[in-house]
């Protein structure tokens, strides 16, 4: 394709940065897009395997502690989340899609549990969540590394991993670039990092991450091709 046409389809300011870091080069250009797009789309496949993961053993940690509808019970009166200030907005993410289920007839657990996105999971792990939700949630992670008097492994530090995948998360899902330092330098080493913070979260949960993305997983390969400009 020619690089005018390419240009003309992904608009002028959106390529610019590739320009840029590949010297005004527009066939290096295009094929960064490309290299950019093929590791996006792995990178969120990966998280969308640790979102599920994560999702279910949140789940059944909260309905030991809570009951079955523990999600739905959140939020009803005298519920762990229904009168805290601290919870307002995730009360209100809960409340809003529990309501429109319940309206048209189609409340279950499961269903109210997958519509609610990574940022409810991450923050059940902020200070005021974590409390409220019992102190239970770590358990989540039988395998986590022991604290120790320079590495505090509590769920501040899991708050803190969780955060930084769901903002990798939310750039590709907004189609935003992931390969660049700003303003159009070359660097994947977020991305990196983000892949290996779930790596090490999936062997914390006791999940066997190589048999789990087994044929999915080429990111190492990916990363090597961003060398090459």
């Amino acid at each position: 394709m020619k690089y005018s046409d390419f240009e003309r389809v992904i608009s002028k300011e959106r390529l610019r940065r590739y320009l840029i870091a590949c010297n005004n080069d527009t066939r290096k250009a295009m094929l960064l897009y490309r290299y950019n797009l093929k590791i996006s789309k792995e990178m969120f496949l990966i998280i969308s395997c640790f979102e599920v993961a994560l999702r279910n053993n949140i789940d059944n940690e909260m309905k030991k502690a809570f009951g079955y509808d523990w999600l739905r019970d959140s939020i009803l009166k005298n519920g762990i989340f229904y009168n805290d200030k601290r919870a307002i907005k995730t009360k209100a993410i809960i409340e809003y899609t529990y309501y429109e289920l319940n309206n048209n007839g189609s409340y279950t657990h499961s269903k109210l549990l997958t519509e609610m996105g990574f940022g409810v999971w991450k923050y059940m792990f902020n200070n005021a969540m974590y409390s409220l939700s019992g102190k239970c949630l770590l358990r989540v992670f039988p395998n986590k590394s022991k604290s120790s008097s320079t590495n505090k492994y509590n769920n501040t530090y899991i708050f803190n991993e969780l955060d930084k995948i769901n903002i990798l998360r939310n750039r590709i899902a907004h189609h935003e670039p992931i390969c660049f330092k700003k303003p159009a330098h070359i660097d994947t080493s977020k991305i990196k990092n983000c892949y290996d913070s779930i790596m090490t979260l999936f062997s914390w949960m006791n999940i066997n991450h190589k048999n789990l993305l087994y044929g999915l997983d080429h990111i190492d390969d990916l990363l090597e091709k961003f060398k090459n400009f």
